[in-house]
């Protein structure tokens, strides 16, 4: 019901940075639990990184200390810094908005990270 887009994806070689950026309505955005996902070929979705209305932040083992999440509620946008980029980080990435009243998913944006 509640559409949103995710941007900033694309190719890097290990070790670059990339900063994939999430936007949607601002109507519940403030109260909203925003997560970032990710499922490479032939795996599960993954949990990458989640931050609360609050502004409490949780990381994957996986990417503690290189990626940080963060909210812009002014302009209804989350965004995942990536920095350090491994191989093992290439994957399409999700936004995830949710609420009491609706649960959206964007359209993923793919990251590919070289050797």
């Amino acid at each position: 019901q509640v559409q949103h887009v995710e941007s900033g994806g694309g190719w890097v070689h290990h070790g670059g940075s990339l900063r994939l950026s999430c936007t949607t309505s601002r109507i519940g955005f403030s109260i909203a639990t925003v997560g970032w996902y990710r499922q490479a070929p032939g795996t599960q979705l993954e949990l990458v990184a989640t931050i609360t209305y609050g502004g409490s932040t949780n990381y994957a083992d996986s990417v503690k200390s290189r990626f940080t999440i963060s909210r812009d509620n002014a302009q209804a946008t989350v965004d995942l810094q990536m920095n350090s980029l491994k191989p093992e980080d290439t994957a399409v990435y999700y936004c995830n908005v949710k609420t009491n009243s609706y649960n959206a998913w964007g359209q993923g944006t793919q990251v590919t990270v070289s050797s």
